[in-house]
């Protein structure tokens, strides 16, 4: 017997993917926008890992990797993309000086 249920597990991950929604939502600062999206990324690969417990299929465990990829990934250009903005001089993280990257 698992220790955790499929339903519990679905129930976690909606926790864990609303309160990484609340974040970039809510949260105008991009490392904290950053932050939160990894929330969300390790909620859908969390419902991964459950499915492939609840079937007794691997397939969800290599979907995680892959999904874990994809959040390195995103955290690179992410980060990338910060450091650009404070090359151009920008003083603030806010999101909303993001369009000004260009000039």
């Amino acid at each position: 017997m698992p220790a955790f249920s499929f339903g519990d597990t679905l129930l976690l991950a909606t926790a864990l993917f609303s309160v990484g929604l609340a974040g970039v939502l809510v949260r105008r600062n991009m490392m904290f926008m950053l932050m939160s999206l990894d929330i969300m990324l390790n909620a859908a690969a969390l419902v991964f890992v459950g499915a492939g417990a609840r079937w007794h299929d691997a397939t969800g465990q290599v979907m995680f990797v892959l999904v874990l990829a994809l959040a390195a990934v995103e955290t690179a250009v992410g980060l990338a993309i910060i450091l650009c903005l404070h090359a151009h001089g920008r003083p603030t993280l806010d999101a909303d000086t993001g369009n000004l990257l260009g000039r």
